[in-house]
Order: structure tokens, then C-alpha cells, then sequence
């Protein structure tokens, strides 16, 4: 029987990601660890391979297909209120201890991850998309940098069907990486974990090639959120926080930043879960800090008005929401505050018509 890691070397293509270097070695610049990768082995992330002097990237298949809030990725200055259709594959560059998808990002890691694939193509992608009224297609659930190729070739398709797309991601790119995925993703949130370089090393990478893309993320023109998942013990100090909404604040203001609730997952089951007051006070050191739009997540109904968004101008509320469902809305369709005219920044206007809740939402796991 042919292991996992046999089947998805059949499900690859050559990568575009990467250069050649001596004695048939390349260098794949997909993700920040911009591994050189000798013949015959793989790069940090299990599944890019060098085979003979090429290297070749996961392509035409899926783990995981969803029909999602949009919310839940969580974007929420992105078209409100409707659905994305999210899709994954297998492997990471991380090996967070607290991952939530850990069956799909360390599968190629972890003998307990017994998850399977499915073949498909980009049209089926966007197919399915369409049929659920989605407004969007993300990239998802495993590390969407280390599968890049793949993502275009089903954003390619997106783009041409007049769909929004995003990637879901711990941010740990490249400049070419990103140069690469410009033309075709609308939509990037960043999981910033850490602002400690040692707490990064634990999680098995480096925060400078995070920081840096961040940067270059805004720089260039996506939208961009941030989420922190706020871990007792692990990052919730207030120097931290403080670090954290400073550092985003000097790139702008208008970056959403979203502080999350941990709960005990895979290997991190020390820590216990986040407390409502612990996330209302990193939300409070994030306006404090000057950022306009702080959210508080996974605790819905226990944060307040941390879960809505309110006009900086005027103070007005503008997005209520409960959990990942939107409940009231009144921006403009330019995302203008119908009180005071103050336009909030966000990706407001969908290209498709309005999402609608179909019969049967796509709901793909395999194993």
C-alpha cells in the first residue's frame, strides 16, 4: 500500500516558486523558510518535492471543501453577510502545538492524522462556488503559501467567474510568493502569533519573514486582516498585546485586528481557555494603541460590542454581528457611514449576485 506522502507525490505538478541551484539542488522561495531542497527529499512543509532537479508542488486535488460565513475566516470588512466557498489541501510550514486543523496541516508529520484527498479540478471548484451563491472561493485549512500554485490555478478561474478570493494564512511568505499571488487574490488574512522571536521558533518558524510580509501584504494592496490568537501564558501579556497593535498600527490604522479565544487543541491542552475579560482587555490595548477596527472572537455574546463595527468618525454602529452571523448592517454600498459620510476601508462590493442559502452546502472531508 503506498503511503500518503507516495499518493500526493502523484498529485503534483512542477512548481513556478522556485530556482535552480547546484548539483540539481533548488531553492523554493513559496514560504520564508526558503528551503534548498537537494534530489529525491522535500522542503520543510513535506509536500514540494525535488525530483531530479525540479521542483514540483501539490496540485489537483482537495482535502477539505466548505461553504462558510465569511465571517469565519475571519474577514469581516469583506463583503458581509455571505458566503465563501473554502477549500484546502495538505501540509504546513508550521507545527503550531495549538493547531485546530492539525488532521490537514500536519498530516504528513503526525502517524495520528489518517486523512485522505479527493481529486479535483479548478472548474469544479468554481462550479460548486457558484451554486452555493458564493461570493468568494478562499484558500484554507492547511498553509495555503506552501500550495500557491494550485491556488492560482483555481483563483485563475474565480477571477473569470467574477468571484472575490483570499487565502487564510500564517503569513510566512516571500516577497516572490507574494509578487506571484498579487494578480489574483483580493483577500489576505495573517494569523500573527507572536511578537516574541523565540515563541515563533517554538512553533517552528521566524517572526521576521511574518513582520516583513505583513508589510509587504499591505504595501501592495490586498486587504488585509490580522488575527492573534490569544493564548494564556503564551503571548496574552499586555507588552505583547501592546507590541502586536503598535506594530500594526504603524503600518495603518485601518487594519483589522482580530484577537481570538484559545481553547485546548492537539498538543497545547496546558493553557487554560481564554477568558471574555482577557480578550476584551488585548482589544482595549489594540484601540489604545490607535487602531480603529479591534474584534474580539470565538466568544460570541461575551465581549460586548466587540464583535461589531463602528464608524471612527462618528462612533456610529455600522456591522452588528453574533458569532459569524451578521445581524444588522448600514454601510452604504460604497462602505460609506450613513451618518457622517466617513468612508471604512474594506472590500465592500461583490462582483456576483447576492449569496442566497442553498439546499445542500458543500460540506467535503475526507478521511
Amino acid at each position: 500500500m503506498k503511503t500518503l506522502a507516495d499518493q500526493l507525490a502523484g498529485q503534483t505538478r512542477e512548481a513556478e516558486l522556485y530556482r535552480p541551484l547546484d548539483r540539481q539542488r533548488v531553492e523554493c522561495f513559496a514560504c520564508g523558510h526558503r528551503c534548498p531542497i537537494a534530489p529525491g527529499f522535500s522542503g520543510v512543509c513535506k509536500v514540494r518535492y525535488n525530483r531530479a532537479g525540479k521542483l514540483y508542488a501539490p496540485y489537483g486535488y482537495v482535502n477539505a471543501v466548505h461553504s462558510d460565513p465569511i465571517e469565519k475566516k475571519p474577514f469581516f470588512h469583506a463583503l458581509p453577510g455571505t458566503r465563501a466557498l473554502s477549500f484546502g489541501m495538505l501540509g504546513c510550514d508550521l507545527h503550531c502545538g495549538y493547531c485546530q486543523n492539525w488532521l490537514s496541516s500536519q498530516a504528513l508529520r503526525d502517524v495520528r492524522s489518517t486523512l485522505d484527498f479527493t481529486g479535483a479540478t479548478p472548474r469544479q471548484l468554481i462550479d460548486a462556488a457558484l451554486r452555493q451563491g458564493a461570493a468568494a472561493v478562499v484558500s484554507t485549512y492547511n498553509e495555503p503559501l506552501i500550495t500557491s500554485e494550485w491556488a492560482v490555478a483555481v483563483f485563475r478561474q474565480a477571477k473569470a467567474a467574477g468571484l472575490t478570493t483570499g487565502f487564510v494564512s500564517n503569513g510566512n511568505g516571500t516577497p516572490e510568493v507574494l509578487e506571484y499571488l498579487r494578480p489574483w487574490v483580493d483577500l489576505y488574512k495573517v494569523d500573527l502569533k507572536s511578537f516574541d522571536d523565540r515563541r515563533y521558533h517554538e512553533l517552528g518558524g521566524r517572526i521576521g519573514p511574518i513582520l516583513d510580509s505583513i508589510r509587504r501584504i499591505h504595501e501592495l494592496g490586498f486587504w488585509l486582516e490580522v488575527v492573534t490568537l490569544v493564548v494564556p501564558g503564551f503571548n496574552d501579556s499586555d507588552c505583547e498585546l501592546r507590541q502586536i497593535a503598535e506594530f500594526l498600527a504603524g503600518i495603518s490604522p485601518a487594519i483589522p485586528w482580530h484577537v481570538t479565544a484559545f481553547h485546548q487543541d492537539y498538543k497545547m491542552t496546558g493553557p487554560d481557555d481564554t477568558p471574555a475579560a482577557t480578550l476584551i482587555r488585548a482589544a482595549n490595548i489594540g484601540r489604545d494603541s490607535g487602531l480603529h477596527f479591534v474584534y474580539a472572537g470565538n466568544l460570541p455574546g461575551n465581549t460586548g460590542h466587540l464583535e461589531n463595527t463602528f464608524c471612527p468618525g462618528c462612533g456610529a454602529a455600522l456591522i452588528e454581528r453574533f458569532g459569524f452571523r451578521v445581524l444588522h448592517k448600514r454601510l452604504s454600498a460604497g462602505g460609506q457611514c450613513p451618518d457622517c459620510g466617513t468612508v471604512i476601508p474594506g472590500v465592500w462590493k461583490s462582483h456576483v449576485g447576492a449569496s442566497r442559502e442553498p439546499e445542500d452546502l458543500v460540506h467535503i472531508r475526507c478521511g
